[in-house]
């Protein structure tokens, strides 16, 4: 009777507690479709939270709400929560705190784990280079490194959504079985030189792989999740074989350092190698798929967990009314964005803008990365004069053309520069680091006043923070907050608070420049950051077809995790010497492109490169001034969804799970999405193509080839013929 009166209970009071063995619930219905469900230590000589501002959530008051229902088993510790219908939706099965330490200082291990069906698909979890959409069984580690995003929030198709609530590494479906790799001596290939991109600048540097082995034992046959650590902040190379087959293989200048597989084992002995990059120190993590989910989070004051129930597009608007609703985007931002690194001058940029004008291609907005600074000191908020003589000149110049102006500016100052110095005087920055502590309130003032005086006068539109993670996982071992607090303690939460400053400094300054006409661009994410009209993109990326495919995944699980806006380097960010002459290259770049116009934001981007597409041959300037003009053309349409993102938590760029739930063969498509309501995007993710094959989702009205004005039922896949010009684009009628 216990256990039928507290499910009572829930479901017509605001915030009940209830005790289990080792901990304590509290349970808070705080909107009409989501429940806050906390599990917090009871015994005496467990550590005491140490108080941290909610970062996460904008509403978090307990509502009353008969949509949903929550049923406590005290003596087993498991939470069901049901729709408005009955039905169980989710069941959490597992609530555990193991208490542990971090930089002397008591902290807890927190594990979450919940039931998941066989036919379960989840999405969602952030950006991540793994290839994956949907993430069932797979293991991941939630870090924020250059081109992954780690977002702890995951949508399911069987109608429920759940926010892991923790600023620090999230381990989702951890391993227990783990084989460190032996470096084989003797092994490896021979040293070569690249071109990389630094927190310093450009660099070159040598590298060079070895040869790693091991060998594991697998107790019965089955689905096995891998999760493949290199051991080093940022890794060169993920590569794995098992019994002499290639499983995991990823190449890029920078990468995670921690890449993840399902496959499928026999019992027995098996024999893993690995080519990875001089320097790493290999551990293999993994494990049989149960029909389980697991969060494990290792620095927590307790489980903190938000379940939502609804279709996704239910569960994703109170997400946004939760953590903040994203403000309108700018007409102007959903245009074209031409972004190079670098333009290297006032005279260079402005000849390329007058470049698009006068060949009639509209850009919505041209982009200064970085170095601009130049003498002045790295970020020192300061043009260099020599290159830059009138910024503001430039700025009015752009203006004139209907350009707006986007610019680069870190949250690492060069502690030798004016700014610099009075941040180290002040102690402002992360002990360390040249990374300013923008948890210390005094600290990010200081940077936002800065930034305010010597940027804002100078009629920029909108701002590229780049780097926010911090680069390279920056927090471990240092401490934040003026000192007071572990950087493992909020080691994914950084991005949040510089986004944070710099849009509410913008707000504040609404007389120079009002924060609503204004935008950012970051390179990392959190909870919340949509509320900062922050954009995000998949950061410096190769830009061959795996690369591609694989960030057309990650955006999408972005989408599934609720921020709104995002986008890639278009053609990749690290390119070929001969980028302007290879074919094989060129291909690539404009399928790359051609699925941009189809991106919440459209935006072209290149190391080391002069990204215009006059630099490309005059075929493929014609391809992608067809895309530029395409994108231009559906701007109307582009501008009404991002009212709904704005006003309803729409979400423009949409996993198939959002219009098709109850379709299993569209829940399989890993790189097929809807862009707004009618349009269904199909990439070409393979060369040297002329048709392209289609799942089209069933749909009542059927479906309409953009290109042909053909009409086909839905449920069916159809092959089509593409051009070098085109991709399938289909209407929803």
């Amino acid at each position: 009777m216990k256990q039928l009166f507290v499910s009572i209970l829930l479901f017509t009071c605001l915030t009940m507690q209830a005790q289990a063995k080792d901990g304590r619930f509290i349970v808070r219905t705080i909107a009409e479709n989501a429940v806050r469900i906390q599990y917090v230590p009871s015994h005496p000589h467990s550590p005491t939270p140490s108080p941290l501002p909610d970062w996460i959530y904008v509403k978090d008051e307990a509502v009353m709400s008969k949509q949903i229902a929550v049923d406590i088993n005290q003596r087993k510790g498991t939470i069901s929560v049901s729709n408005s219908r009955g039905e169980c939706v989710f069941t959490a099965t597992r609530h555990t705190l193991e208490e542990s330490s971090i930089a002397n200082e008591p902290t807890h291990i927190a594990t979450l784990a919940f039931a998941s069906a066989p036919d379960e698909y989840l999405f969602g979890l952030g950006q991540f280079q793994d290839g994956y959409s949907n993430v069932r069984g797979l293991s991941r580690r939630l870090t924020q490194v250059n081109t992954q995003i780690s977002i702890p929030m995951l949508i399911s198709n069987k109608g429920y959504g759940i926010l892991w609530n923790n600023y620090g590494l999230v381990e989702y479906n951890p391993c227990d079985r783990q084989v460190r790799l032996e470096k084989q001596e003797g092994s490896g290939s021979s040293a070569h030189i690249v071109n990389v991109t630094t927190t310093e600048g450009n660099r070159q540097e040598v590298r060079k792989n070895n040869n790693y082995a091991a060998t594991i034992e697998i107790d019965e046959d089955g689905d096995y999740t891998l999760l493949l650590d290199v051991g080093q902040k940022m890794a060169r190379r993920h590569n794995l074989c098992i019994d002499g087959e290639n499983v995991i293989e990823m190449q890029n200048l920078w990468l995670p350092p921690t890449a993840s597989k399902l496959v499928w084992l026999k019992k027995g002995t098996h024999h893993i190698t690995a080519e990875l990059s001089d320097g790493d120190q290999p551990i293999l993590y993994y494990n049989k798929v149960k029909d389980e989910t697991v969060f494990r989070s290792p620095v927590s004051d307790a489980i903190d967990y938000t379940v939502f129930v609804g279709t996704p597009d239910e569960i994703i608007a109170t997400y946004r009314e939760l953590t903040g609703p994203a403000p309108k985007m700018p007409e102007w931002a959903l245009g074209y964005i031409h972004c190079r690194e670098r333009f290297h001058s006032q005279d260079e940029l402005l000849d390329v803008a007058k470049q698009f004008h006068d060949r009639q291609l509209p850009v919505g907005m041209i982009v200064q990365d970085w170095q601009y600074w130049g003498k002045t000191g790295w970020n020192s908020m300061q043009f260099d004069a020599d290159n830059y003589p009138n910024p503001r000149a430039m700025t009015d110049s752009l203006h004139k053309m209907k350009m707006r102006l986007m610019l680069s500016v870190w949250s690492k100052i060069d502690k030798k520069s004016v700014v610099g110095q009075e941040m180290e005087r002040q102690g402002y920055y992360i002990p360390g680091t040249d990374w300013i502590d923008f948890f210390n309130p005094e600290a990010a003032n200081a940077y936002w006043q800065n930034f305010k005086t010597r940027l804002l006068p100078l009629g920029i539109d909108a701002w590229w923070q780049d780097a926010t993670e911090p680069e390279n996982d920056d927090l471990i071992g240092r401490r934040v907050m003026n000192g007071q607090i572990p950087g493992e303690r909020l080691r994914n939460v950084y991005p949040l608070l510089v986004c944070k400053t710099v849009y509410e400094g913008l707000t504040s300054s609404c007389t120079q420049l009002p924060a609503r006409s204004s935008m950012i661009l970051t390179r990392s994410g959190f909870p919340g950051i949509q509320r900062y009209n922050a954009a995000l993109w998949s950061g410096d990326v190769g830009n061959d077809w795996e690369t591609f495919r694989r960030q057309i995944t990650g955006g999408l699980g972005l989408q599934a995790a609720g921020i709104p806006w995002w986008t890639y380097d278009a053609g990749g960010f690290f390119r070929p010497g001969d980028q302007y002459t290879n074919p094989d290259y060129i291909e690539r770049m404009l399928r790359w492109i051609e699925t941009s116009v189809y991106l919440p934001l459209m935006r072209v981007h290149g190391y080391m490169s002069n990204t215009e597409p006059w630099n490309y041959g005059p075929e493929a300037e014609a391809i992608i001034a067809q895309c530029i003009r395409e994108r231009e053309r559906l701007l109307p349409y582009i501008d009404s969804c991002a009212t709904a993102v704005s006003e309803q938590g729409y979400t423009l760029m949409r996993p198939l799970v959002f219009d098709f739930a109850d379709d299993e063969e569209a829940l399989k498509q890993k790189y097929e999405y809807m862009f707004g309501p009618r349009l269904l995007i199909s990439p070409v993710t393979e060369p040297h193509v002329t048709e392209w094959r289609t799942y089209l989702p069933q749909s009542k009205g059927g479906w309409r080839d953009y290109h042909t004005g053909q009409h086909y039922d839905g449920g069916q896949y159809v092959t089509t013929p593409v051009t070098l010009a085109t991709i399938p684009v289909f209407m929803r009628e």
